[in-house]
């Protein structure tokens, strides 16, 4: 493994411990060159997720690439780290656990607007407004409409007569 720092391959593991879920192990490091300190996480590699393009390519399955989508959308809002990281590994499962090992790049914004709605509204609201391309304004109202419309019925009481 080599030094992000300075990229010597001399690095020893100081700490080892098991994620929650016990599905990676997470590894401190620490170069005996120049002694920086870093962390490296093992997952299984299952029989290579791959993920299909809107244009038809097939490329592998990318958790660092999910997760800096997730980030994107939850910037500058009150998500915590440890809620990505719970949201991505959700997101991954759900793809490990399907049948087949090719899974749509819209699968996957699926998952991750189920998810992310729960989560944060504004992060939701972002992340479908990239993930399903709108074309026009119009579009992002009626889904802007359909998050306000679930939260107004969320807080209407229940002993309130339909009118």
């Amino acid at each position: 493994m080599q030094c992000p720092d300075c990229g010597d391959d001399r690095t020893r593991v100081i700490d080892t411990e098991t994620s929650a879920d016990r599905m990676a192990v997470r590894r401190r490091r620490e170069c005996q060159r120049c002694s920086f300190r870093f962390t490296t996480y093992e997952r299984p590699e299952w029989d290579s997720l791959q993920v299909k393009k809107r244009d038809g390519a097939i490329e592998p399955f990318d958790r660092s690439k999910l997760r800096s989508g997730i980030e994107r959308a939850v910037e500058k809002r009150r998500v915590t780290d440890e809620t990505v990281t719970d949201l991505v590994d959700t997101v991954e499962t759900g793809l490990q656990n399907r049948e087949t090992r090719i899974v749509s790049s819209g699968l996957v914004g699926e998952l991750v607007s189920e998810h992310l709605r729960d989560v944060d509204k504004v992060a939701y609201i972002r992340f479908v407004s990239v993930y399903k391309a709108f074309s026009e304004p119009e579009e992002f109202l009626q889904e802007l409409d359909a998050v306000l419309d679930a939260e107004v019925d969320d807080f209407e009481p229940a002993d309130r007569p339909n009118t």
